[in-house]
């Protein structure tokens, strides 16, 4: 079947020329007060990336990923291996989040909140418009031949571009192995640390590729975020849309001329200006509808703005809207889908919260030693031989620990040197212990004794073991 002629831009991308090759894209530099909005969030949100790894609460990292050694610090809190449950918990909250913001509001996390698009637009190519100048002077620049100027412009921002491509790495760095591991290793030198070093110019070189060549093309072709969008959205979801209605009219686009009735003429508002093209990082015609490709940047927003105030015409042809207010008017409200993510996420944190509040900061794990039995001992006496394994996840020392019993008489043994032991902080204690029951307290051959740890008074944690003892025969 053939392709209608309003959906033919479907069959391509932006970014690729009829040929199949490259097109590169050359935005015009955005400017507006969305513009300003998002380079506030932009630099807030690249404060907290390199800042984050540097901040310590008490004495945790505020945010870690160490997943080589499988520890996790997010928001101070500290996660082990125990806590992965947790861990998976969250990501899943943040997933349904976004889920439920991509149903309202579109692919607004791409252009305000992704970190490919806040590096990419607010770092990477603000210093290419300081160097290579806007997109006409960018565009003579790329067809101007190798003389001087040119290999002085691209020299200064390849260097540039790599010099942040290695700070960024090395900020990932920090979130991997942790802040005071990183400097001690800048202190010490790289050649001490090659097995480091090796993996930061590999994640450097990735960097670079991604930020000074590939570019938008991860957005419309790598990101699978982008692909949700086409089940994600639909007639009621807030995105930038072009307003068709307003825009067109009768008559369609026609460019502008002083002293014109574009009304009485059946034309619509859009002057056919090109400048919305012109500015979006992608590449796309907003004017075609919405598009996988669209990142919700608004910068086609700010220039169609602007361009309508300059011909004294209202403003907000392109705007943030669903395609059922501009077809029928019809006012935002939340849906039963949207309604159905929000109950499921009230569900997930309240689970979350509830799992947090409950979670202790030491863990204790008794297991029995594979392949012993029970051993009968003088006064009817049944001992039991288990290792245990105690993760203490806070940052202090837990000292004068203890096993007690709970509801049974008999005692409980540590292959120790002393009656008490201690973890180091965020530390893992393991060792051998005891225990020793009346066998004329046993139901069975299998019972359940539960075990308190102690700090000194303190009870900090509860586990359970099994007994193993004679089999009764009645």
């Amino acid at each position: 079947m053939e392709t209608p002629e309003n959906e033919i831009f479907r069959d391509s991308i932006a970014t690729i020329d009829n040929e199949g090759k490259r097109k590169w894209i050359f935005p015009k530099k955005p400017s507006g007060p969305l513009y300003e909005k998002r380079k506030i969030v932009s630099y807030f949100l690249l404060t907290f990336l390199f800042v984050s790894p540097f901040i310590k609460i008490n004495g945790n990292q505020f945010l870690m990923f160490n997943i080589l050694e499988r520890r996790f610090n997010i928001f101070g809190f500290p996660f082990w291996p125990q806590d992965f449950y947790l861990f998976v918990l969250s990501m899943l909250i943040g997933v349904v989040f976004i889920t439920l913001f991509t149903v309202g509001f579109g692919r607004v996390f791409c252009g305000w909140i992704c970190p490919q698009t806040i590096f990419l637009e607010m770092v990477f190519r603000r210093i290419e418009y300081w160097i290579d100048g806007d997109r006409n002077k960018q565009m003579r620049l790329d067809r101007q031949k190798w003389d001087a100027e040119k290999i002085r412009k691209r020299a200064l921002k390849w260097f540039i571009f790599l010099i942040i491509s290695f700070l960024i790495a090395n900020i990932f760095l920090a979130y991997l192995i942790g802040s005071d591991k990183l400097l001690r290793y800048i202190t010490e030198g790289p050649m001490a640390h090659l097995g480091t070093l090796i993996p930061l110019l590999i994640f450097t070189a990735v960097f670079y590729f991604v930020f000074a060549w590939f570019r938008e093309q991860v957005c419309i072709i790598a990101c699978p975020y982008g692909r949700l969008q086409g089940v994600l959205l639909d007639n009621k979801s807030i995105v930038v849309a072009y307003d068709h209605k307003r825009g067109e009219a009768e008559n369609g686009r026609k460019k502008f001329r002083k002293k014109e009735d574009r009304e009485a003429l059946g034309y619509g508002d859009c002057i056919d200006c090109n400048q919305c093209v012109n500015v979006c990082p992608t590449g796309i015609d907003i004017r075609n509808g919405t598009q996988l490709e669209c990142v919700n940047c608004t910068a086609c927003i700010d220039e169609c703005d602007h361009i309508m105030e300059s011909i004294n015409l209202p403003k907000g042809l392109i705007r943030f809207a669903s395609e059922n207010e501009i077809e029928k008017k019809e006012p935002f409200k939340l849906t039963a889908r949207m309604k159905g993510y929000i109950a499921v996420l009230t569900i997930l944190i309240g689970v979350l919260a509830g799992m947090l509040l409950l979670r202790s900061d030491v863990e204790a794990r008794i297991l029995r030693l594979p392949g012993q039995l029970f051993e009968h001992k003088e006064n009817g006496i049944i001992s039991n031989v288990y290792t245990f394994k105690l993760v203490n996840k806070t940052t202090k020392d837990i000292n004068d620990l203890t096993f007690k019993l709970r509801g049974w008489e008999g005692t409980i043994n540590v292959v120790s040197t002393s009656d008490t032991f201690s973890v180091d902080a965020q530390g893992i204690g393991e060792g051998t212990l005891f225990i020793e029951l009346k066998q004329i307290d046993l139901s069975g051959d299998k019972n359940e004794v539960i075990i308190d740890l102690y700090s000194k008074d303190e009870l900090i944690e509860t586990t359970s073991v099994t007994f193993l003892g004679p089999r009764s025969f009645n």
